[in-house]
């Protein structure tokens, strides 16, 4: 059994697990070993596919246990209801999620640009008094459970709900109100860079932004695009890569690479 799964994925009670070809027969077997092993667990799922699609879904298959998706997760405090079968929930992120929101301060106004659920947004405005949180996703289910969410964790009138695409939402009713964007949307976040600037404030701000990447130095790789994207799209300037690291491992030779990029 040298090709079980090392990697198990928990959210609340589903264990996510990808199934190595050569054990596809016996992928039953793996999931009632997992359920006996992990006795919170209820319901294991199978990867069935890639993250696709403009909601971010992948598809599962169930393995094992009830097959109940809806669950609910916690992580640094907060409470997260979702069903990853409907919304995009990474639980490999929660470093990135605490890291991020350690850095709001007291009276800023951020726009978390493809929000899910909530987890950058909701733990942003659970650490701070005075925060104000446009959350967005175009995902219906995605909203639904972000408003579910952000009662459930007592942020209201912190974090502000709002389903559409970004670049819409931020032309008709965000602009020039941001101190902070927050763009995890690797797949596609290049796209909207021009939106996230026009959200900025005029007198500029902090974008954290998201992006997939391989080669030798992916970091300066991205580093290279985003500034020439700014520039030429925006109008804007990157006056300082505050920092860069490898989120990670995506593929094979690719990872996920964010920079907090203060923009002028």
């Amino acid at each position: 059994m040298a090709s079980f799964p090392c990697s198990i994925d928990f959210i609340g009670h589903i264990a996510i697990v990808e199934i190595p070809p050569e054990l596809e027969e016996y992928k039953e077997v793996v999931g009632e070993a997992i359920l006996k092993a992990h006795k919170r667990v209820r319901t294991v799922l199978a990867k069935a596919g890639a993250v696709e699609g403009t909601y971010r879904l992948r598809k599962f298959e169930v393995i094992a246990g009830s097959g109940e998706t809806e669950t609910v997760h916690r992580e640094f405090g907060c409470i997260y209801h979702l069903d990853p079968t409907k919304v995009y929930f990474s639980p490999r992120l929660s470093h990135e999620h605490h890291r991020v929101a350690s850095q709001v301060q007291e009276g800023e106004t951020v726009i978390d640009m493809f929000a899910g659920v909530g987890p950058f947004s909701i733990l942003t405005a659970k650490s701070l008094k005075s925060v104000k949180v446009y959350a967005i996703d175009v995902n219906p289910d995605a909203v639904k459970y972000l408003e579910r969410n952000i009662a459930a964790n007592r942020v209201e009138g912190k974090v502000v709900p709002i389903l559409g695409d970004a670049r819409k939402v931020v032309a008709e009713k965000l602009k020039g109100v941001a101190d902070r964007v927050i763009m995890n949307l690797p797949e596609k976040a290049f796209e909207y860079v021009a939106a996230a600037c026009e959200a900025l404030k005029p007198s500029g701000g902090i974008i954290h932004y998201y992006e997939f990447a391989g080669g030798d130095n992916p970091i300066k790789k991205v580093e290279a695009k985003i500034k020439k994207i700014v520039e030429e799209r925006a109008g804007r300037k990157v006056s300082k890569v505050l920092a860069g690291r490898l989120v990670r491992e995506a593929a094979p030779y690719t990872w996920q690479v964010v920079l907090d990029l203060k923009v002028e």
